[in-house]
């Protein structure tokens, strides 16, 4: 695959770079070069991340962190058996239990929420710095919901952490996640209550939080290129007073 010549693989992490020094200086070379490229396009287009890690991985499946991002690259495309083999096999490599939550979300993907709950549980989770563990209690709300059991992931997400008015990198997806189960229970004004707090802590907009809190409290969002459209002269089925109706945004991610 292309790989932009303004890509040089010494834009990756320094412990990665340490890991590739493994292998001969120009396969590290093209080993980082396609793992920058997985870095720069896992969010913005998944499936071209995805195939840059499967060229690192050809070339160098014996590194952890080749694995590693070749199992988030599998997350962000959906492809949860391949992600948790490769999460697997990074682990066994490291032997630290960094990937543990994500490793549980991808059981959660692949229909097994029983067994996510059940990593929720294990020993593991004691060992998880405390974003990990905030990232685990969020797989747990998950797998809850997965089975039917609002009131048991709301249960779930109730903590320290949640109640703390400290904003902490994980504070805003904490939030919205329960106030997401909160609507889903019904708690419709707990919910906004907690949207509300959600967007307080988003600064980098990780959540669609004030899209849900403009939701809640009734306002409609007007495309203002199609209502200047409608308005034009000549447009075949054009009522009086037809430009009030403004069609409705599509679903957000």
């Amino acid at each position: 695959m292309p790989i932009p010549e303004d890509v040089t693989g010494d834009e990756i992490d320094k412990d990665v770079r340490q890991e590739l020094q493994s292998l001969p200086k120009t396969l590290a070379e093209d080993v980082a070069r396609n793992l920058v490229m997985v870095a720069r396009l896992i969010d913005e287009d998944p499936e071209a991340a995805y195939g840059y890690s499967r060229v690192a991985l050809r070339l160098a499946s014996r590194v952890a962190a080749v694995r590693e991002a070749a199992g988030f690259a599998a997350y962000a495309t959906q492809k949860y058996s391949e992600a948790l083999a490769e999460f697997r096999a990074a682990r066994r490599m490291t032997g630290t239990v960094e990937l543990w939550p994500v490793m549980a979300d991808c059981e959660r993907g692949l229909g097994r929420p029983e067994k996510a709950l059940d990593m929720a549980g294990a020993p593991e989770v004691h060992k998880l710095d405390k974003a990990g563990q905030v990232e685990m209690r969020l797989v747990a709300a998950g797998a809850r919901r997965d089975m039917g059991q609002l009131d048991a992931a709301i249960v779930t997400l109730q903590s320290p952490e949640l109640a703390s008015n400290s904003v902490q990198p994980w504070t805003a997806r904490l939030r919205y996640a329960y106030a997401d189960a909160l609507l889903a229970a019904g708690r419709e004004r707990e919910a906004r209550e907690w949207f509300a707090k959600a967007v307080e802590a988003d600064r980098d907009g990780s959540t669609d939080a004030s899209d849900r809190l403009a939701e809640l409290d009734g306002v409609e969002f007007v495309d203002a290129l199609a209502e200047d459209a409608s308005d034009e002269p000549g447009e075949p089925g054009e009522a009086a007073g037809s430009a009030d109706a403004s069609p409705e945004d599509g679903d957000k991610h």
